[in-house]
């Protein structure tokens, strides 16, 4: 997955919000509340996105995915995605697509409902 496909999907999802930070990352919000990071490595693309207890668990140990730095660190299930052969593209996406759903649910009820992510959750 390149950086123009990883944004265009985070952009497709509902409610989503872009800003560029952490030294240029492409960081990708729900309510505020980040779900996806493209960015933060040197050579191949690197996407980081929080997982669930047990994706995590089955991820972390894959060629080509950690433990994402920083946010793992802090006891947070985040996944970095930094080589090759990591996941397909269509798994990539449906991770990430987890990870929107995720954040998404943490939001308050209020907040899902002026987002319309009622469904999600």
């Amino acid at each position: 997955m390149t950086y123009e496909d990883f944004n265009a999907f985070c952009r497709a999802l509902p409610a989503t919000t872009h800003v560029v930070q952490w030294g240029g990352a492409d960081v990708w919000k729900v309510g505020g509340k980040v779900f996806a990071i493209g960015g933060w490595e040197t050579g191949e693309p690197s996407f980081v996105f929080k997982a669930g207890e047990v994706a995590y668990e089955m991820l972390k140990e894959q060629p080509g995915l950690r433990p994402a730095p920083y946010l793992a660190s802090r006891g947070l299930k985040w996944i970095q995605h930094y080589a090759q052969p990591g996941l397909s593209d269509d798994d990539l996406r449906a991770y990430i697509r987890r990870s929107h759903t995720i954040v998404a649910q943490g939001l308050s009820k209020k907040k899902r409902r002026e987002l319309g992510l009622e469904a999600l959750c």
